[in-house]
């Protein structure tokens, strides 16, 4: 891993959290007696994807940005169970460590039901929710080139071996293009530089329960049985409509089960859609935050 290839784009102090897989890296940004802001990233994401966020909330909010183990600068245990039902512990055991009360809560791609997982377990302590391209609720949809991954032998060549996860989610996941300048394309690739750096890549794509029969299967029916009891709860939706693995129909399920949520469709967003347009996000977000007013375009 190289920093000084992206530290202009990341300029954060590290601060870990010793778990039972090892050090969970975590960015803790903003003033300490600030309302605690939770952002949980994807695979094969880490703490980067949300670095314009944290720039922008930082000043306001204590913002919380934790690397889950194996990503980023987190430790990369190569025989750990990467499972969803860790993750969602592992988020816990951050929250209680930092002595968060009631948080805002949001989540991208596999940040999704990491992140539902514990506020599904505690919704006394979630006080609004961001929600961009992602899933908490088990589907029947998964694109061939993530399902192509899943079968042993292939799946470790390309995504270990090759890099293939991570170089092709940059061409596939941004639609304006000319924002991977090279030091971002460094950022999200630099703590995937090996093999053994890319194990949680690999795991996180096994660990997808597409059959009742797969180990995290039930926690996941059990976040989406339980996503009711946040539907009280405020929630903004972000959606980049380019998305090739979380399509529209995750979109209008989302909608369905919380029928009050602001709602914005970005036509020119992909899967990556802070990176694709932090710009309009982070007003929508002061004003649903910070409740501060602002125009918007909310897609029927």
């Amino acid at each position: 891993m190289t920093p000084a290839t992206y530290t202009k784009e990341y300029p954060f102090r590290p601060n870990f959290l010793e778990t039972d897989g090892g050090r969970l890296h975590y960015l803790d940004e903003g003033p300490k007696d600030a309302p605690p802001l939770l952002l949980l990233h994807g695979n094969p994401t880490w703490s980067f994807y949300y670095r314009k966020l944290v720039q922008a909330f930082a000043g306001a909010r204590r913002v919380i940005v934790p690397d889950h183990l194996g990503c980023g600068l987190s430790d990369k245990p190569q025989a750990y169970p990467y499972t969803l039902e860790r993750r969602i512990a592992h988020v816990g055991q951050l929250i209680e460590h930092l002595g968060l009360g009631a948080l805002d809560l949001g989540v991208h791609d596999w940040g999704g039901a990491i992140g539902m997982g514990w506020a599904t377990a505690h919704p006394e302590r979630i006080k609004k929710l961001v929600v961009f391209n992602t899933a908490a609720f088990p589907a029947q949809r998964i694109p061939f080139s993530i399902n192509v991954c899943r079968i042993p032998g292939f799946g470790a060549v390309a995504i270990r071996g090759l890099n293939a996860f991570a170089k092709v989610a940059l061409l596939r996941c941004v639609v304006h293009k000319e924002r991977l300048t090279p030091e971002v394309k460094a950022g999200y690739l630099a703590p995937y530089d090996t093999w053994a750096h890319r194990v949680a890549n690999l795991r996180f794509v096994e660990d997808i329960p597409m059959s009742k029969a797969h180990p995290s299967y039930a926690t996941l029916s059990r976040i989406g049985e339980r996503l009711s009891l946040l539907e009280s709860k405020p929630m903004l939706i972000v959606w980049g409509a380019q998305d090739f693995c979380f399509d529209d129909s995750f979109y209008t399920e989302w909608k369905a089960r919380f029928p009050r949520a602001e709602c914005h469709y970005l036509e020119d967003a992909g899967h990556y859609v802070i990176e694709d347009a932090h710009e309009r996000i982070i007003p929508w977000m002061t004003a649903h935050l910070l409740e501060q007013k602002t125009p918007a375009q909310v897609h029927p």
